[in-house]
C-alpha cells in the first residue's frame, strides 16, 4: 500500500441534516437556510471542503424543491463563498418517483448531487431515462455522486459503464457503511467487500458510516486512499462516544485524525478539479 504521504489530499464533506432527523435529534440540525449557512461556514473553518444539502418543508419534512434549494444554496454561497462544494440530495425517502428526482435536479442545475443507485435507476427498464439523465449532468458540468449501499450496487454500476451508459471514465462514488446493519452501527472492517480484489475500481471515491464508529470509519477509508464524509445525517457522537455541540464538532474531530496521520486536508478547489466542476 501507498504511504500516506504519497496520498492525495482527502476531502471532508459534511451532511448536516439529512431527510429524517430534528431538532427532537439535536437542537444544532440546521433546517433552515439560515441555519445551513451558518453550519456551512462553520464547517468550513473546521475543515470542510464539502456541504450535502438537504432542505425540509416548513413543518420540517424531507423536501425535493428547486426554489428551497436555490435558496439554500444563496445562503450558503452568500455566506461561504467558494469555499465549499455544494451539493443537493435527491434522495427520495419512499416520497418521490425516479422522474421526479431527476426533474428537481434539472431545475435546479446545481454544483453537484448525490445519486442512489437503488432509487434513481430501480430496475432495467429505468436504464435508459438513467442514461439520458447523466448526459444531462456531464453537458451541464454537473458533478454527480453515486450512492452505493453494497458491493453488488457497485457492480452493477461497474456493468452500465461497461456498457456505455454512464459518461465519464470513473464517476466519483460513496460507499454507505452501516445503514442496513442492526442498530445502524457501522466498523471499518464494513470497508473491505467495497475494496476486494475483484471489485470494480473507482478512482474518485468516499465513505459515510453510521454511528458512533463515525470517525474510525472515515479515517481508514483515507488511508486507504477515499474520501470522507461525515456529519449529523449519519451520527451524532464524537469519537469518545459524547454528544458532539454541532457538525463543526465531527469536521474537526476527523481532520484532526487525519492530521495525525500524516494526510493532507483537501479544500473545495481541489476537490472541485478532482470531480471535474
Amino acid at each position: 500500500m501507498e504511504s500516506a504521504h504519497s496520498l492525495n489530499p482527502v476531502a471532508i464533506a459534511v451532511a448536516p441534516n439529512g431527510g429524517r432527523r430534528t431538532k427532537a435529534d439535536h437542537p444544532a440540525i440546521p433546517l433552515t437556510p439560515a441555519e445551513l449557512a451558518r453550519t456551512a461556514a462553520e464547517c468550513a473553518e473546521a475543515g470542510a471542503a464539502m456541504i450535502h444539502v438537504h432542505v425540509r418543508d416548513r413543518n420540517g419534512k424531507h423536501l425535493l424543491d428547486a426554489d428551497a434549494y436555490r435558496e439554500a444554496i444563496a445562503a450558503i454561497r452568500d455566506t461561504v463563498g467558494e469555499r465549499l462544494v455544494v451539493q443537493i440530495t435527491s434522495e427520495a425517502l419512499g416520497i418521490y418517483s425516479p422522474a421526479e428526482q431527476m426533474a428537481v435536479v434539472r431545475d435546479v442545475k446545481p454544483q453537484a448531487v448525490s445519486l442512489a443507485l437503488r432509487e434513481i435507476v430501480p430496475d432495467s427498464e429505468s436504464e435508459l431515462s438513467f442514461a439520458h439523465f447523466l448526459a444531462w449532468l456531464h453537458a451541464e458540468r454537473v458533478a454527480p455522486q453515486i450512492i452505493l449501499y453494497s458491493p453488488e450496487e457497485a457492480v452493477r454500476l461497474s456493468g452500465l459503464q461497461q456498457r456505455g451508459l454512464v459518461p465519464w471514465a470513473s464517476v466519483p462514488v460513496l460507499y454507505v457503511l452501516g445503514r442496513y446493519t442492526q442498530g445502524q452501527m457501522s466498523a471499518p472492517a464494513d470497508l473491505l467487500p467495497f475494496l476486494a480484489t475483484k471489485m470494480p475500481r473507482f478512482n474518485h471515491w468516499s465513505v459515510c458510516a453510521f454511528g458512533r464508529n463515525e470517525a474510525a470509519c472515515v479515517t481508514a477509508a483515507a488511508l486507504l486512499g477515499g474520501h470522507v464524509r461525515v456529519g449529523f445525517e449519519n451520527n451524532l457522537l464524537l469519537p469518545d462516544g459524547t454528544m458532539a455541540a454541532s457538525n463543526a464538532d465531527l469536521v474537526a474531530a476527523v481532520a484532526r485524525a487525519l492530521g495525525a496521520c500524516g494526510l493532507e486536508i483537501a479544500n473545495a478547489a481541489e476537490l472541485a478539479s478532482q470531480w471535474g466542476m
